[in-house]
């Protein structure tokens, strides 16, 4: 496909287009938002919906599919339409193929252009014409157009046909060559061939030192092992570009990698600080702080997240059990109880968050001494734990309010139950650090370091040997043997590396012995488990793209992948 030579012909090739299209205006004020629609009514578009809040945003966005949205830079929370278009983005709630504008004054312009994380499509500097609207609408419809087999791909999570298809449409000469290289770039980072990522970033590097480049670079060494690389590069990224966010947030997790935990700590509140409205890195540093003793920063950061998601869609219980946590580590119980009285109030008819809120009033109890009020909550608490378990409805409950059940029962003195918990935890998670680290930090709250470092260590162990039967049945040729062992395995313990185990022998089964539906079935739900835990995680794509693979050679449709919710997220009209 070849670019228009002139605009002339991209506006006559495009034009026609917009009577079709359905936008979104987003702007705190509603006069704005009638001239944008006065305005885009003049192109032909009539189907215009307006929003002059983020909630009204995310309501709007679920109910339907927009192909242009305009947003204002400054919105009405104290958040910015870049921020709104990563939260958009990244929970899949707007696909690809929406033309995103950001509308800003020239000055908030300079401030973001070079620096965007996640770059809209294009942005309209106040005040601007409707022909300007236009010509700048119908270039971005076409650049939509032109990566419409691409986007298709990705939104299916098919990363080998969206490379393919990168690689195709990089012979075409058509404007958008460094575009085509940063999604090549991410497209082999994220398929696990870190070295051709490489090979592509240096190649823009060597033209233009654009920070995409650099932080895809950065990744693609940390992915090869080489960590002191990758920190010496988001370094200077940093140095060069000093509110380019994804920078920060890259630059800690591979201090934490590389065990240096209160500099992952430093450069997350570097990041806190330019940005205090991400509620998400909010959490990070928080998380972070309190694993490294540091309660006081992790009380501030939990609050500001509990202040900026209560009442909001991305509202959940974990939010309240961490502050609460942090408090009673500070000793300030009272306040860790007028946390516990907010979910009640928040989460009213909720089982998850009356579970937290009598887990709390447990641990509160312990605190102020008093074993018998503790002991009664934590018994309430398990009956309620227990309750959902019957109910099918165990995986309500997080990891994190898990773990906090378990801290109440050993510090009531019942050690099995705690063990029971911690014991599903810990085989779910071997591979979290971050989990890892709160089962050692409840054990040795309570004196019992000992106890956890043996659990953990048994759980590590049976962990091993659940994997190796089937493994070794495979090795052995008893392909059936082994997909059944695996299955068993995942069911027992639905971890990743188990989830993802079973479905690749599930899917090497049926492609050497014909389809079979109800094989399948299986094979795809533990694919989109494993999905739910870590969507981009290469063993999890690999997997993906095996199913993908084995559907299309047996001519059964391929069933897309979607957004899930995480866990103690809650939807509120």
């Amino acid at each position: 496909m070849k670019m228009p030579e002139t605009t002339a012909d991209l506006l006559q090739k495009m034009s026609k287009d917009l009577a079709r299209k359905r936008a979104l205006l987003i702007d705190r004020h509603p006069n704005a938002r009638s001239s944008l629609r006065i305005m885009l009514s003049a192109l032909g578009v009539v189907a215009v919906h307006n929003a002059g809040t983020s909630a009204e945003v995310l309501r709007q966005v679920k109910a339907h599919q927009f192909d242009i949205i305009l947003s204002d830079y400054q919105l009405e929370d104290g958040r910015d339409g870049q921020q709104l278009l990563e939260e958009l983005r990244q929970q899949r709630l707007v696909p690809l193929s929406t033309v995103f504008m950001l509308i800003t004054s020239e000055r908030a312009y300079h401030n973001v252009v070079s620096i965007a994380e996640l770059a809209p499509d294009d942005y309209l500097i106040k005040p601007f014409t409707a022909d300007e609207l236009h010509g700048r609408l119908v270039r971005a419809l076409y650049k939509k157009q032109f990566f419409a087999p691409l986007y298709e791909h990705l939104e299916n999570g098919a990363f080998a046909d969206a490379l393919e298809t990168c690689e195709r449409l990089l012979g075409h000469e058509s404007g958008f060559l460094f575009d085509l290289l940063r999604l090549k770039g991410e497209i082999l980072n994220v398929l696990g061939r870190p070295a051709e990522a490489q090979a592509v970033y240096e190649e823009v590097l060597a033209q233009r030192m654009v920070p995409w480049a650099r932080i895809g670079l950065a990744i693609a060494l940390r992915s090869q092992q080489q960590l002191s690389e990758a920190e010496t590069v988001s370094e200077g990224l940093i140095d060069d570009f000093p509110e380019f966010m994804a920078a920060y947030d890259f630059l800690a997790e591979v201090r934490e990698e590389m065990g240096k935990l209160p500099e992952a700590q430093e450069a997350l509140q570097s990041a806190a600080m330019i940005s205090p409205n991400n509620s998400a890195r909010q959490r990070m540093v928080g998380d972070v702080a309190a694993r490294n003793g540091d309660f006081q920063t992790a009380e501030r950061a939990y609050g500001k997240v509990l202040e900026r998601r209560r009442g909001s869609s991305l509202n959940n219980v974990d939010d309240y059990s961490n502050l609460a946590r942090v408090m009673l580590d500070l000793g300030h119980v009272e306040g860790a109880k007028r946390i516990a009285d907010e979910i009640r109030r928040d989460w009213r008819g909720n089982k998850q968050g009356e579970l937290a809120a009598l887990v709390m009033d447990g641990l509160c109890a312990d605190k102020q001494g008093d074993p018998t009020k503790a002991k009664l909550a934590v018994e309430k608490a398990l009956v309620l734990h227990d309750a959902l378990k019957a109910d099918g409805k165990a995986g309500m409950v997080s990891g994190k309010l898990a773990l906090d059940l378990a801290h109440a029962c050993l510090a009531t003195g019942n050690e099995a139950s705690a063990q029971e918990v911690v014991r599903k935890v810990a085989a779910e998670n071997h591979e979290d650090r971050a989990m890892i680290a709160q089962i050692e930090g409840i054990y040795a709250k309570t004196g019992k370091e000992k106890s956890g470092q043996a659990l953990l260590a048994q759980v590590g162990r049976e962990i091993v040997e659940l994997n190796n039967r089937g493994v070794l049945a495979a090795r052995g040729g008893d392909l059936e043997g082994s997909v059944k062992l695996l299955m068993e395995a995942a069911e027992r313990v639905p971890n990743l590396q188990f989830l993802i185990n079973a479905c690749k022998a599930i899917f090497t089964l049926i492609e050497l012995k014909g389809w079979n539906p109800a094989l399948a079935k299986r094979g795809l739900g533990y694919l989109q488990m494993a999905q739910e835990r870590d969507l981009r995680n290469a063993k999890v794509i690999a997997a993906r793209e095996m199913y993908q693979r084995v559907s299309r050679k047996y001519g059964v449709a391929i069933v897309p992948f979607s957004p899930t919710r995480s866990t103690g997220e809650k939807t509120r009209s």
